[in-house]
């Protein structure tokens, strides 16, 4: 009975040390995330950065979340990729990792593996706006219209009355040679925005 008594009075130790350890733990953690936010907040990047790799953890979707954010704003890209691939390896299902991933990739000009975060979000949220205007601006820009004209429809399906998405539907439309539409969709931007000069160029480059 003895030997029983102090095996429970070891474990109930054991247990109330382990506790411990985590508290002191996220109190550690949570100092370093407040540490990082001052820094981030007067522009020193490399010392937010270095106030959460004090308590890093390559399992720690948050760290590695906020360390892509954080390199990515301090210029480190190539970092900044890498801690934004270990936070979409953590989560796979996390959009605002992916989200994430595009601003560093999208500084090195890797327009491709922007477009496959999008398309991978897609396959989560096939209505994610975000992504759907985001790949309808590439598409645009690169002079696939046919390509932006399904993105922006998805937009402006779900946001009838939107500015930006309305005025690049209208724009894409026109591209196509759909200037019936483009015409209703221009006029549509300048309820929202009288005046608008985009709209207007629209609709002069019609008449």
């Amino acid at each position: 009975m003895e030997i029983l008594r102090k095996s429970i009075l070891s474990a109930m130790i054991i247990t109330i040390l382990t506790g411990m350890s985590y508290s002191q733990d996220y109190e550690a953690i949570q100092n370093a995330f407040n540490e990082s936010y001052n820094y981030e907040y007067t522009g020193q990047y490399s010392k937010a950065i270095e106030s959460l790799k004090s308590v890093y953890s390559e399992n720690s979707y948050e760290i590695n979340l906020r360390l892509g954010w954080l390199n990515y704003m301090g210029g480190f890209f190539t970092e900044s990729l890498a801690y934004y691939q270990k936070a979409i390896d953590l989560q796979p299902l996390s959009i605002e990792a992916k989200l994430g991933y595009v601003y560093p990739a999208s500084a090195l000009g890797n327009w491709e593996q922007v477009k496959t975060q999008y398309n991978e979000i897609l396959k989560i949220d096939p209505k994610n706006t975000t992504a759907n205007y985001r790949l309808g601006s590439i598409y645009y820009g690169n002079e696939d219209y046919t390509s932006a004209l399904k993105y922006f429809e998805k937009v402006v399906n779900l946001y009838p009355f939107d500015y930006s998405s309305l005025l690049m539907y209208a724009w894409t439309n026109l591209r196509l040679g759909k200037t019936r539409e483009a015409k209703v969709l221009f006029n549509k931007v300048l309820m929202n925005k009288p005046g608008d000069e985009s709209a207007m160029d629209g609709l002069n480059a019609i008449d």
